[in-house]
């Protein structure tokens, strides 16, 4: 049973209110402010419950000295706080960084900071897990900003904004989306910029003073980000007909795959690979977005994306294909759309649509668009295609003749497909879609 399970016994305390907690058996123990599971010690060192050397701040307590709340730090061991280069200094600076990140020291154990918050220790678990953040049984590793956020959210749920369900799924959809975030930064953005240079310092010598100057700029953006797609969330939401389309929307769905990426992966270099992914992604991400549609996940060989409107995603897909067939180091591209009833949770995807979509991308033959007949039909009702494309053409020649006034400037053409079961699915009609010659 985890901490999460209707029934979960919280990690607490004794009878006499000390902190007895532990990690469950076979997870392991690491820092909260990891989600890897890592050892607790930011120098990657073992930290011991009780009196331990150091109070997280790299600054030796062999002495004996205690915190301004009387207790003994909890935090990560120092041998001696040796910053003279070695093993040593890399471990003190990693602890200065990760104060510098965090902007605070390590006060309380897990316990201390479920009660100082006023939550039960339950639900403060629940909280960390779904934010990404690993057991530590009880080692003081969690700092006041720690505190802060659990009374935020349990503050939600009193007031009555939140359901303690829905604040347990705004800390996993946050923790996932920022984990990635930062995965991404340090791996990509940061080992970029701090290449050994000329002045002989090392990667990790360079790190803190690159972190100093990037952390505050990098953190107004991420808001500045955060509230212009929240504004453009809230606007699609509000502009929905009825409750319940909130909630199970309407929307083209729509999956790009590269073909033959799994031969790709055996025949091209680590590097080379990443480099061909990173320049899909972006690409696709690009298109996707300048057309009005969301990117809604990327999974290395294949991105998914929607759209409100059937136009635009037609347009997505169509861009997609052409963008892609004019770069020679690109594999060739498959798209598949379908149109109707999609669920959305936590920025996802979910529904018969979306399974749709899918299948119509494996069945597509290469540097071709395939779509189901619900987006069929809304492209023809629309304006956007054609609904017959005899009827289409007997309108041009009535306009050519003067007897009948000339139809739609369509901008798609749509050819229906073999019939073919779908697993799964049923049997299905494919169109294959094209731009209006």
């Amino acid at each position: 049973m985890t901490v999460d399970e209707p029934g979960a016994t919280p990690r607490g305390a004794d009878a006499e209110g000390e902190a007895v907690g532990e990690a469950p058996a076979g997870e392991p123990t690491g820092d909260p402010a990891r989600s890897d599971g890592g050892p607790e010690g930011a120098d990657g060192g073992s930290v011991e419950r009780g009196n331990e050397h150091s109070d997280g701040s790299g600054e030796n307590k062999a002495s004996g000295e205690s915190n301004d709340d009387g207790e003994s730090d909890g935090g990560d061991e120092s041998d001696g706080g040796n910053e003279s280069g070695g093993e040593n200094g890399e471990n003190n600076i990693a602890v200065k960084l990760e104060q510098l990140i965090l902007g605070a020291d390590r006060r309380y154990t897990p316990f201390q900071a479920a009660r100082s918050a006023g939550v039960s220790m339950d639900l403060a678990a629940r909280f960390w897990r779904a934010m990404g953040f690993a057991d530590i049984g009880q080692v003081k590793a969690l700092t006041e900003a720690d505190v802060l956020a659990l009374r935020r959210l349990a503050g939600l749920v009193e007031a009555g904004l939140l359901s303690e369900a829905m604040a347990v799924q705004v800390a996993r959809s946050t923790g996932q989306t920022t984990a990635r975030l930062a995965d991404w930064q340090i791996d990509s953005f940061l080992e970029g910029l701090t290449e050994p240079q000329d002045s002989g310092l090392t990667r990790t010598e360079i790190t803190y003073p690159l972190v100093e100057l990037l952390l505050p700029e990098l953190e107004e953006f991420l808001v500045y980000v955060w509230r212009r797609q929240l504004a453009a969330a809230t606007g699609r939401v509000v502009q929905a007909q009825d409750d319940v389309e909130m909630v199970d929307r309407r929307l083209a769905v729509g999956f790009a795959d590269l073909v033959g990426f799994t031969r790709l992966t055996r025949r091209l270099e680590e590097e080379e690979l990443g480099e061909l992914v990173e320049a899909f992604e972006t690409t696709a991400a690009d298109l996707v977005a300048a057309h009005g549609g969301r990117l809604i996940k990327t999974l290395g060989d294949e991105v998914l994306f929607s759209a409100d409107d059937a136009g635009i995603a037609a347009e997505i897909g169509l861009r997609l294909i052409e963008t892609m067939g004019h770069d020679e180091t690109m594999p060739e591209l498959r798209v598949g759309i379908a149109f109707g009833t999609v669920t959305t949770r936590m920025g996802d995807v979910f529904g018969t649509t979306v399974n749709l979509a899918s299948r119509l991308t494996s069945i597509a033959p290469k540097d071709t668009v395939l779509v189901d007949e619900a987006f069929a039909v809304e492209l023809g009702r629309t304006g956007d295609a054609p609904v017959s494309e005899a009827d289409a053409a007997a309108a041009e020649k009535a306009a050519q003749e003067g007897t009948g006034s000339p139809p739609p400037p369509y901008r798609f053409a749509l050819q229906p497909m073999w019939q073919r079961p779908v697993r799964g699915l049923g049997v299905v009609e494919p169109w294959m879609l094209t731009r209006r010659r």
